[in-house]
């Protein structure tokens, strides 16, 4: 006998609710913002809007299934089921932070503040979440890329936008970079990081960079297999080279990186408080 369905709803915590927590009472939150130039009724209005539309999502599970909720910041920590249909309620980046911990769960995006999100990945209202729960568990969906990283002692990370590889601070990594394949020499690099990202991803940090520098790669769509990477901020010198700073990797290809500093990080989708450690 297989397990009824269970809605996991992901949220994170409002920029009202970090106030509270922060300034301890409304009247001492806004006196904050007021100081500032901002106003605490269009904060506390976003926030209304996103629990309404918990609420209302929370309210359309159907009867026989079984609901729980998580914060983003709990996201590591959070057991995710075989029979979960997981539902983001939030912006698009909020889907990514939770793809990561996911393996062949369906995810159903709901826009909580429309207008404010792009919603290439939040693409629904609230009000269509008791049509679209049943219909997440026996249609298909789509398919999106993920980009993985593997360190030398098996440690694997996944990132449905991108993940970033580099020094935990501001300071410069060095690294040499190769490409799986390549007739081309490893070079030898300084930089603020690398960013290797999917589809889904260029339409976020990874199209920011090829804007930047007016880059001619085609970024990949998100159900391309490709992925794209860009070196951040590439610094000549003569033990340092510049030659190799974007490209694109195709499916079987990789992007190998030996790490020459103290300490690099490797985190994705910006969940840095979940990272690997590459020495």
């Amino acid at each position: 006998m297989s397990l009824a369905p269970r809605a996991v709803l992901v949220h994170r915590t409002t920029e009202y609710e970090e106030l509270l927590a922060r300034h301890g009472t409304h009247g001492q939150a806004a006196f904050f913002l007021s100081s500032r130039g901002r106003s605490i009724e269009e904060v506390r209005e976003r926030h209304e809007r996103t629990r309404r539309a918990l609420a209302e999502v929370a309210g359309a599970v159907p009867l026989q299934w079984r609901q729980t909720r998580v914060e983003r910041a709990d996201l590591d920590r959070f057991l995710f089921g075989p029979e979960d249909v997981v539902v983001v309620v939030g912006q698009d980046g909020l889907v990514a932070n939770a793809a990561k911990y996911l393996s062949g769960q369906p995810v159903v995006g709901i826009d909580s503040d429309p207008g404010r999100n792009p919603g290439v990945l939040v693409r629904h209202r609230a009000a269509q979440a008791r049509t679209l729960l049943p219909a997440a568990t026996r249609t298909g969906a789509d398919e999106l890329t993920m980009v993985e990283a593997v360190t030398d002692d098996e440690q694997r990370l996944l990132a449905l936008n991108e993940i970033y590889l580099g020094p935990p601070g501001h300071q410069t990594a060095r690294y040499t970079l190769a490409l799986d394949g390549a007739d081309a020499e490893p070079e030898p690099q300084a930089s603020s990081g690398v960013l290797v990202g999917t589809g889904t991803g260029a339409t976020g940090w990874l199209r920011s960079l090829w804007q930047q520098r007016s880059s001619r790669l085609t970024l990949p769509a998100p159900t391309d297999p490709r992925l794209a990477w860009f070196v951040r901020e590439a610094w000549p010198s003569p033990t340092t080279g510049t030659s190799r700073v974007e490209g694109a990797l195709g499916s079987g290809e990789g992007l190998a990186l030996t790490v020459e500093s103290d300490r690099m990080v490797a985190f994705g989708d910006g969940m840095e408080t979940d990272s690997l450690e590459l020495t």
